[in-house]
């Protein structure tokens, strides 16, 4: 892992290292703490800084055979550590030991290879680094040259970290993103009346039907813009565009509220609806919404009971989404309400789709305002995302793509910038080396790396 790490040809190299490289960090999407970053934390060690809260590690570990205790149990701060070593070998070919690697390099001026029997070296001196200030959540944050973090932030949370990070003086922009997705999660009525409660007590709205609830929403995605707020997030299985009317709204949000289980017809009506008001709102605010869709989520039950959600037991769906989709863009651009979106399919096997969906709905003056997001969860690796710059340059235009994100809960995750502008400086620069891209054109060229890797989302965003 040398400083051509994945550039296999000499203008792939000259593009990164002239071009990618030395430029700063936009991160619109992470679900970093954001309490984290307004106390400037500090960890406690290794342990908790790389493997605290990391599902993609723990998925690793479980399959090597790693008993619970050493994972998410009550093992050690070493011990889950020795156990994350041993596991290290086992992971070549899974991302996890590019990224692992280029961590240790980065962060902490570590080149050895981690395994078994370096793993008692590599704790030690990776916690002796951490009690310098420089591994600070905010020291980190500067370390990698981050200008813009987007948290993930539920429209009833007080947004009080980030104003207090912003009234900090702290360089780095750290902004809220909307996530609406508990406001229509009405398949749990226990759980949904309870959220009601929580969302009308913010919002200072009494909560008593549908309208209500959009009220209730509406006055705290202005809070939201009030804070630096300009992009939404939805997780969400599939897509939803049913045909609805207000009666039938009001009638399952009060048998929600009554707590009686509404039909799959009706949970899909409300969704449908909830979407397109959210739709509505981030295209009068002059919002990005994106939408991150496709996962089976907690497929383990018994795991679930035991550790709750994003423990690393979710996989691909299969859902048919390109009718409803299609639908749902058509309905807010016929009403003229079709704010900047960014779609982000889990299952690869929808990249041709997207790719396609997208240019149905470009119009100026923006370029690019449908974007095909960046290999997300299991497809942020070589081979996912190749697969989606491929499908974006075939049926679109790679030129205009706004680039990488983390997508992670994790400090030390920023490196996967630099992998995926390795990998994109690889990918451009074996097609000028293979005759396919004009070596004459070489500084429309440098500059569409430049842009992809930062001032693409630079402009999109107007951060």
């Amino acid at each position: 892992m040398d400083e051509n790490f994945l550039l296999q040809s000499p203008t792939a190299q000259a593009l990164y290292h002239n071009h990618a490289a030395h430029l700063p960090i936009i991160d619109y999407h992470c679900h970093l703490n954001p309490k984290e970053v307004a106390e400037d934390h500090r960890f406690s060690g290794i342990t908790e800084l790389w493997l605290g809260g990391d599902h993609y590690k723990w998925r690793a570990m479980r399959s090597n055979g790693v008993d619970e205790k050493f994972i998410t149990g009550n093992a050690s701060d070493w011990e889950k550590f020795q156990k994350w070593a041993e596991t290290m070998p086992y992971c070549m070919r899974n991302p996890l030991y590019h990224w692992t690697h280029l961590e240790l390099r980065t962060a902490f001026g570590i080149n050895k290879l981690l395994n078994a029997s370096t793993a008692r070296e590599i704790y030690d001196e990776c916690n002796e680094k951490m009690q310098s200030p420089e591994f600070s959540a905010r020291g980190l944050m500067r370390r990698y040259k981050v200008e813009v973090v987007c948290t993930t932030d539920d429209p009833a949370d007080t947004l009080e970290h980030h104003i207090a990070t912003k009234e900090s003086g702290f360089e780095v922009k750290v902004l809220p993103t909307w996530r609406p997705d508990k406001a229509m999660a009405i398949d749990n009525p226990s759980a949904y009346r309870a959220y009601i409660e929580k969302l009308g007590a913010i919002s200072s709205v009494e909560i008593r039907n549908y309208a209500d609830l959009i009220d209730a929403l509406q006055r705290r995605h202005d809070f939201f813009n009030s804070v630096g707020c300009r992009l939404s997030d939805h997780g969400v299985n599939e897509f939803y565009a049913e045909n609805f009317t207000e009666t039938e709204l009001n009638a399952i949000f009060q048998k929600v509220m009554d707590g009686k289980q509404p039909s799959v017809e009706e949970i899909n009506k409300f969704r449908s609806a909830l979407m397109l008001e959210g739709g509505r709102m981030d295209a009068k605010a002059g919002w990005t919404q994106q939408f991150h869709y496709g996962p089976m989520r907690n497929n383990n039950s018994r795991m679930f009971r035991k550790l709750g959600p994003d423990t690393g037991y979710d996989s691909i769906g299969t859902w048919n989404t390109s009718e409803s989709l299609s639908r749902f863009l058509d309905k807010l651009d016929s009403e003229g309400n079709l704010a900047k979106t960014i779609l982000y399919p889990i299952n690869p096997s929808d990249n041709e789709m997207i790719a396609t969906m997208i240019g149905n709905f470009q119009e100026g003056p923006v370029p690019g305002k449908i974007q095909f997001g960046s290999g997300w969860w299991f497809n942020d690796q070589l081979d996912g995302m190749e697969r989606q710059m491929n499908a974006l340059s075939v049926l679109g235009l790679l030129s205009r793509f706004v680039g990488m994100l983390t997508d992670s809960r994790s400090f030390l995750s920023y490196p996967r910038h630099e992998y995926f502008r390795r990998c994109m400086c690889n990918l451009i620069g074996q097609d000028v080396e293979d005759g396919k891209l004009p070596a004459e054109e070489m500084p429309f060229i440098e500059q569409m790396v430049e842009d992809i890797s930062y001032y693409n989302a630079k402009r999109y965003f107007s951060f």
